[in-house]
C-alpha cells in the first residue's frame, strides 16, 4: 500500500470508492473505483477529510473488495433471487425475483460471519416477500482480502444462503362452524377475513360450507370440499375447549396425521394443523377474526410455499410468538414470529 499526498495525487487511479456523508439528507460514492483523480478533484478530496490517497498494490493471493463480493453474490444466490447490477463500495444486493416466501440457510450465514473480515446480512426467514424487495446484503470489511479468506467462504457449503419459494395459488375450502351462524342468529364475520387473506395471496375460495356445532357435519362438509377440488382446508369456530366445541374433533374424525392442537403464538394459541397426505388442514382460532395478525399470518405464506410443516416447526414459533398488537400493524416488519 502507498501512501500519496492528495495533493500531489492528480492523475493517480482510486483503488476503491470514496464515500460521502451528508447528515440527514445523502449517503452515497463521491468517487468511484478506477476514477482518474483531477486537478478539480483535489478540493473535493481534501473537504471528504482525504488528506491522503492510498494506492494499493494488490499481490498474487489478495483480492479487491469488489472481486471479493463478487463471490459473495456467488454464494448467496440461490432460486429467484438476483443480484444488483453494480457494485457500490465494495457491497452487493440480493433481491427477490419473486413473490414468494425468503429461505435463508442459517446455519451457514453464521459459519460465513464466523470466518471474521466477511459481513452479510439478511432479512429473517420465513417471511413473505415481493418481487423487487431487497432481501439482504453482503461485502468484505477490508479492502483487500486474502483470497485464501474467500477460498474458505466457497466451502462452507455447497448450498446458496437465500432462497425464494415462489408460493402457490391454491384452491381453499372453508368451514364454518357454530349454531350462531348457521341458524342465522348472527351473521357470519370469520368467512370474509379468511378469503381476504388467502386472496392476498392469489388463491381461490372454491365454497364456504356452514354448518352447525355437529361433529358428523363439520366432517362431512370438509370431505364434500375435498371432493369439490379444495387443496387446502380450513375450519372456522369451535377450536375452544369448552364441550360443545366439536370443530377439533370433527377434523380429526377425517383422518390424516395431526401436526398439533395448540401453539406457543399470541394471538393464536388454539391453532390446529393436520395434513391429509400433503392436504393442509387448519382449524383457526377466533382471534383470526378481529386480530390483525395471529398465527394464521405465520403459518400461511409456508404452507403455500409448499413446506409441510412439523410440530417443531410450530414450536419454534414460542421464540418471537407475541405480537405487540401495535395501533399500526407493520408486520413483516417487527419481531412477530422471527
Amino acid at each position: 500500500m502507498k501512501k500519496i499526498d492528495t495533493a500531489d495525487a492528480v492523475g493517480q487511479v482510486l483503488c476503491h470508492d470514496i464515500t460521502e456523508i451528508v447528515p440527514g439528507k445523502f449517503k452515497g460514492r463521491a468517487f468511484k473505483k478506477g476514477h482518474i483523480i483531477r486537478e478539480e478533484d483535489v478540493e473535493k478530496l481534501l473537504s471528504l477529510g482525504k488528506d491522503h490517497i492510498y494506492i494499493f498494490e494488490i499481490t498474487e493471493d489478495e483480492l479487491h473488495e469488489n472481486d471479493a463480493a463478487h463471490i459473495l453474490g456467488n454464494i448467496g444466490r440461490g432460486e429467484n433471487v438476483s443480484l444488483s447490477t453494480e457494485i457500490k463500495e465494495g457491497k452487493i444486493n440480493f433481491y427477490s425475483d419473486a413473490e414468494g416466501l425468503l429461505k435463508i440457510d442459517r446455519e451457514h450465514l453464521f459459519k460465513l460471519n464466523m470466518l471474521g473480515e466477511i459481513s452479510f446480512a439478511t432479512l429473517p426467514e420465513n417471511i413473505p416477500v415481493k418481487r423487487g424487495e431487497m432481501v439482504a446484503g453482503a461485502r468484505v470489511i477490508p479492502l483487500i482480502i486474502k483470497k485464501r479468506k474467500m477460498e474458505m467462504a466457497q466451502g462452507i457449503s455447497p448450498e446458496k444462503i437465500i432462497d425464494i419459494l415462489p408460493f402457490k395459488k391454491m384452491k381453499v375450502g372453508v368451514v364454518s362452524t357454530g349454531n350462531e351462524i348457521y341458524y342465522n342468529r348472527i351473521v357470519d364475520k370469520f368467512g370474509p377475513v379468511v378469503r381476504r387473506k388467502v386472496e392476498e395471496y392469489g388463491c381461490q375460495v372454491v365454497e364456504q360450507i356452514i354448518v352447525p356445532d355437529d361433529m358428523e357435519k363439520i366432517a362431512e362438509a370438509g370431505r364434500k370440499l375435498l371432493e369439490k377440488g379444495a387443496e387446502m382446508l380450513v375450519f372456522t369456530g369451535g377450536m375452544s375447549v369448552d364441550p360443545d366445541d366439536l370443530t377439533p374433533t370433527a377434523i380429526m374424525e377425517m383422518g390424516g396425521d395431526l401436526v398439533g392442537y395448540g401453539s406457543p403464538v399470541l394471538p393464536g394459541s388454539m391453532f390446529l394443523l393436520s395434513y391429509i397426505g400433503d392436504l393442509p388442514v387448519m382449524g383457526l382460532p377466533g382471534c383470526v377474526m378481529y386480530s390483525k395478525k395471529t398465527v394464521f399470518d405465520l403459518v400461511l405464506p409456508r404452507i403455500l410455499a409448499g413446506e409441510k410443516l412439523t410440530a417443531e416447526d410450530i414450536a419454534a414459533y414460542g421464540h418471537g410468538g407475541l405480537c405487540q398488537s401495535c395501533d399500526e400493524c407493520r408486520y413483516p416488519n417487527c419481531s412477530f414470529g422471527k
